[in-house]
């Protein structure tokens, strides 16, 4: 039994930290082709997710699109790249809701409802699963 609780306690653990550098990814970040980034930071992407940059280097407005908070490359994408719990952003969204400042990015269903998304509005950005195949997308590279 106590052998249970400690591998359920380890569990909850891992899935609760942020990744380490340098594990691979589970997603994939993509934007409309015309997009002229090569390559995102985390904190660079964190900007963006959390709207604190609304704008990419040309002046254009950012689109950032989420996945909804049950999905698993929601999860990953909020662990990882934010560094943040998913109760932790959807606090910071209801701050923002609530002050009249701001509301959260933009929500699509699924990969594919990403990447159409994403492949239709040139200040797009969003994420995919690392097995998704976004075609019509530009994929960039994260790095930390």
């Amino acid at each position: 039994m106590r052998s249970r609780t400690a591998l359920a306690a380890l569990l909850v653990l891992a899935i609760a930290l942020p990744a380490r550098p340098g594990e691979p990814a589970s997603f994939q970040v993509i934007v409309h082709p015309s997009n002229s980034v090569s390559t995102f930071t985390r904190e660079h992407l964190t900007r963006l997710f959390l709207k604190r940059s609304t704008t990419w280097e040309d002046g254009a407005p950012v689109v950032p699109v989420d996945q909804p908070e049950s999905s698993e490359v929601r999860g990953q994408f909020t662990r990882k790249v934010l560094g943040k719990s998913m109760s932790a952003v959807r606090s910071y969204w209801q701050q923002r809701i609530f002050s009249g400042k701001d509301v959260p990015p933009l929500q699509r269903a699924s990969d594919e409802e990403v990447i159409a998304y994403v492949r239709q509005n040139p200040g797009a950005v969003g994420y995919v699963s690392a097995g998704a195949a976004p075609a019509g997308v530009k994929v960039i590279p994260v790095q930390d």
